[in-house]
């Protein structure tokens, strides 16, 4: 770094590895209220993840660390995922879950986590948290980047665009095409 701190301007068009710097920064560039409260997980997934990020937190440009605070209800899944610019810890607030990472050599490292204990997923590698508890569970993620990325397994396949033919799916998962059809439609 070649200064104290780095306020992302995030109206600048300007485009660079991170974000150019605001002539004049304030409190208001170095905080946010977003991980006070539960999110609302009201989804197909049952999960909400609430990133603390540069985008929410412009202050963080260039200091390379990010938070989110990720909550669960009874049965809620993160689906399996990848940070291709970070290492995340989670720290457990409440609840308990079960969660894993996938190594290169494909070998799953899982385990379940309780309130106040932490687990480490490396950075690029494929994982996943949920909460097979019959009550709400809640973590707080940090990470070693400003901005780590996510990228959804399924999604990223069978949501692409342009799309991942059809066939090259069916294949690869040894399935028929009409089941990554019907993949395809209840991921929309």
């Amino acid at each position: 770094m070649l200064q104290d701190l780095c306020v992302a301007d995030l109206a600048s068009a300007v485009k660079v590895n991170g974000f150019v710097c605001k002539a004049k920064a304030n409190a208001t560039d170095f905080t946010t209220v977003a991980l006070k409260l539960p999110g609302n997980t009201n989804n197909k997934f049952r999960a909400l993840v609430t990133p603390a990020n540069v985008m929410q937190v412009p202050g963080l440009n260039t200091l390379g660390v990010s938070m989110a605070r990720i909550d669960y209800a009874p049965g809620g899944l993160n689906p399996p995922h990848t940070h291709p610019r970070a290492t995340e810890m989670i720290f457990v607030l409440e609840g308990q879950l079960d969660v894993g990472f996938i190594t290169t050599a494909n070998v799953l490292i899982a385990t379940t986590i309780k309130k106040g204990e932490v687990f480490v997923f490396p950075r690029g590698l494929l994982h996943f948290q949920m909460n097979n508890g019959n009550s709400p569970a809640a973590v707080i993620a940090g990470f070693n980047s400003q901005f780590p990325g996510t990228q959804q397994a399924a999604a990223a396949l069978f949501n692409a665009t342009p799309p991942v033919p059809d066939d090259v799916l069916a294949k690869a998962f040894q399935i028929g095409v009409v089941d990554v059809q019907k993949i395809k439609m209840n991921l929309k």
